[in-house]
């Protein structure tokens, strides 16, 4: 039998944030199941389903895209931890907010910067360089 779109959704969930995006959508249930279903359906069941992209490929751009938004820093946490849990290494995590520079401005990636820091502390990682 054919899995759901939210079944897909959901193992990918798993798969990339475990225990924290599962939480997230918890929190929405008193408020907003909707919006739960939507980003299990949509953003994992749909997007991070597809095939042409490795999930570490996509945990850089989305963390990359949180970034360039600004003001995401609770979704740059869940995700920073998601990439992490992928295979994406701290320093690679630190590169790709460095690249952000030119394009973004040093606010945010200072912000994405202190938000990383946080999440390696938590998780027992190691500094990641002179720079981190």
């Amino acid at each position: 039998m054919e899995k759901t779109r939210f079944e897909n959704g959901m193992e990918q969930l798993q798969r990339i944030d475990g225990a924290g995006g599962e939480a997230v959508i918890q929190s929405l249930q008193d408020i907003s199941p909707d919006l739960g279903r939507f980003i299990v359906e949509f953003a994992f069941g749909d997007i991070y389903t597809r095939k042409e992209l490795s999930l570490q490929e996509r945990e850089i751009i989305t963390i990359a895209s949180l970034l360039t938004a600004g003001g995401c820093e609770p979704q740059l946490e869940v995700h920073i931890n998601g990439a992490l849990n992928v295979g994406v290494t701290p320093q690679k995590i630190v590169e790709t907010f460095l690249q952000c520079i030119p394009y973004t401005g040093f606010p945010k990636v200072l912000n994405a910067i202190f938000v990383a820091r946080k999440v390696f502390e938590e998780r027992g990682i190691e500094k990641t360089g002179p720079l981190s």
